[in-house]
């Protein structure tokens, strides 16, 4: 294991990653911390603590967001072969169902309620600056 120094908005911080892994470290290090100060930059939070918070939100939905692409490829693949073996066109890639839609939009609904009670329970935080 290495330790490595990074900044994440303007603060240190020593991490340790295992050998060969510290590219994708500072990769990661470089996502955070971007998302971080874009937020901090919108001139709407202050406080660190919820900078981070609603860091890790964004870039959780867009995890989310690649999980359902992924599995609507993947099912698109498995689709196309099936029909390949059975010798027939293949299909058009099929658009988004209308229950992974639904999910989706049900996931962006809890995660703005959330960050509406995160605002709620950190607005003191913004008193203290």
């Amino acid at each position: 294991m290495k330790q490595i120094e990074v900044q994440i908005l303007q603060q240190s911080y020593v991490l340790t990653c295992p050998d060969g892994q510290e590219e994708r470290v500072l990769e990661a290090v470089r996502r955070v911390d971007e998302a971080m100060t874009r937020i901090r930059d919108s001139g709407k939070v202050r406080s660190r603590e919820r900078v981070a918070v609603l860091a890790a939100l964004n870039m959780a939905f867009d995890v989310l967001d690649r999980d359902i692409q992924h599995a609507q490829m993947a099912a698109a693949h498995a689709e196309m072969q099936a029909m390949a073996q059975e010798e027939q066109p293949a299909p058009q890639v099929p658009e988004i169902s209308p229950e992974a839609l639904a999910e989706q939009q049900r996931q962006q609904a809890l995660a703005e309620q959330l960050v509406l009670r995160l605002d709620q329970a950190l607005e003191s935080d913004a008193k203290l600056l």
